[in-house]
């Protein structure tokens, strides 16, 4: 769990404009603080360079530092763009997010302006010997971080947007937003099961000020909150949900009279759904990916096999950590917060049934289906609930869909052996 300000700083970071703003002051800072050489650096320089020799090397970093930045952003917008068109468009944000093609861009950027920065100190003659021989120096190491950035860069093209490397994506932010509820299942909270039953009749209603999706909750805030005030907080929605002001988002009992106030802001709402702390909302990106990929118009079955067996991995993760890591009652950090569970029969229905409708009339996509339900099944208890609903649901789709009887027939074969 983190707070909301931390949150809002992880958000920032993963901005583009922000590195690139970042790796710009420091272009720019370097290159004025070769500036400072004469007062800082006693005694005279080693080499004395003269500034014809630096101001060439700026000179041509400067200009193939604009065309470079031009086209590694040209590069990156039309990635996005083929995102956009041949995966989900949800996809597109985990791509804007990504950390290795914003440090080229910074680096990028941040030459330029040292190499620009540089030559304007040059032509005014605000160099010293020990300045230009510093800023030689510095030029020299720009230009080793713009070597090793390119090879990096080249590297990072080649599987950079592509089908593979989406779905990658989705599954790691998946496995991060569940692994940070299977680390701490109740996430130190106590589990809310029944609203009619467990919310006291007394409660007060805390509304969103706004419309939109819950992208970040605040339950160190919240529980803060409930121990200074001797309260209880009930949470009725959870990271993803949809909300609007006319219903509420969580009840308190407490005898504070602004507790609906103080407590709302403690919610985070924006347009969009956001992955961190929403697991299902990434499963729906992954099953949207393999949805298009069944569509008439791509009809590439082989890529919803692909998104079958990353469902697999991920729920056999959850499986395995919700095994193991249970935090019992006493050491429950938030105990007066109150969360609803997250569903594992929501889980499937949000990966499985898009699939099973696209792909019912698909021989190869419904036995991979049919196999994984069967190897999710073997956790047993809700597991095999769920993997022998969604199995069946799956089963009548293809009865319906497929005109072969023998590919009929080796689905309920498979069918049938989910239990045993």
């Amino acid at each position: 769990m983190i707070s909301k300000w931390q949150w809002f700083v992880v958000q920032a970071s993963r901005m583009l404009w922000v590195r690139a703003a970042l790796f710009a002051l420091l272009g720019v800072g370097a290159a004025l603080l070769a500036t400072l050489s004469d007062r800082l650096w006693p005694g005279e320089a080693p080499v004395d360079i003269g500034a014809d020799a630096v101001g060439v090397i700026l000179g041509i970093l400067a200009s193939s530092m604009l065309a470079v930045t031009t086209f590694s952003l040209t590069v990156m917008v039309s990635t996005y763009g083929m995102a956009t068109a041949n995966i989900t468009p949800r996809a597109t944000r985990l791509l804007l997010q990504d950390t290795t093609s914003q440090n080229v861009l910074g680096t990028f950027l941040g030459s330029f302006l040292f190499s620009l920065v540089g030559i304007i100190a040059l032509n005014t003659e605000i160099y010293g010997e020990k300045g230009r021989m510093v800023l030689f120096i510095f030029t020299m190491l720009v230009i080793l971080v713009i070597v090793i950035t390119m090879l990096r860069w080249i590297d990072h093209l080649s599987s950079f947007g592509r089908m593979a490397d989406a779905a990658g994506r989705v599954e790691n932010v998946i496995l991060k937003a569940l692994r940070s509820r299977a680390d701490n299942p109740r996430n130190g909270t106590s589990i809310l099961y029944d609203p009619q039953r467990d919310i006291p009749p007394s409660a007060k209603a805390i509304h969103p000020s706004m419309t939109g999706y819950i992208q970040h909750i605040d339950i160190e805030k919240l529980s803060a909150w409930a121990e200074k005030h001797d309260g209880q907080v009930f949470l009725i929605r959870i990271a993803g949900s949809f909300v609007h002001p006319l219903e509420p988002i969580a009840w308190v009992m407490s005898t504070a009279v602004d507790a609906p106030q103080e407590l709302a802001s403690a919610v985070t709402i924006g347009a969009l759904r956001s992955f961190d702390q929403d697991p299902r909302f990434g499963i729906e990106v992954l099953a949207e990916i393999a949805s298009r990929a069944l569509s008439p118009a791509v009809n590439d079955p082989g890529t919803a096999i692909d998104v079958l067996g990353r469902a697999v991995r991920i729920l056999s993760h959850w499986a395995d950590e919700t095994a193991t890591a249970t935090e019992p009652m006493g050491t429950m950090r938030c105990s007066r917060v109150h969360v609803p569970p997250l569903l594992l029969d929501d889980l499937f229905a949000d990966i499985f049934t898009p699939i099973a409708r696209d792909g019912a009339a698909m021989v190869e996509v419904q036995v991979r289906l049919q196999k994984s339900l069967k190897m999710l099944a073997g956790y047993g208890g809700e597991f095999f609930v769920s993997a022998s609903k969604y199995s069946a649901m799956a089963l009548a789709r293809a009865e319906l869909a497929m005109p072969f009887e023998d590919d009929r027939f080796r689905l309920r074969s498979l069918a049938s052996q989910l239990g045993s």
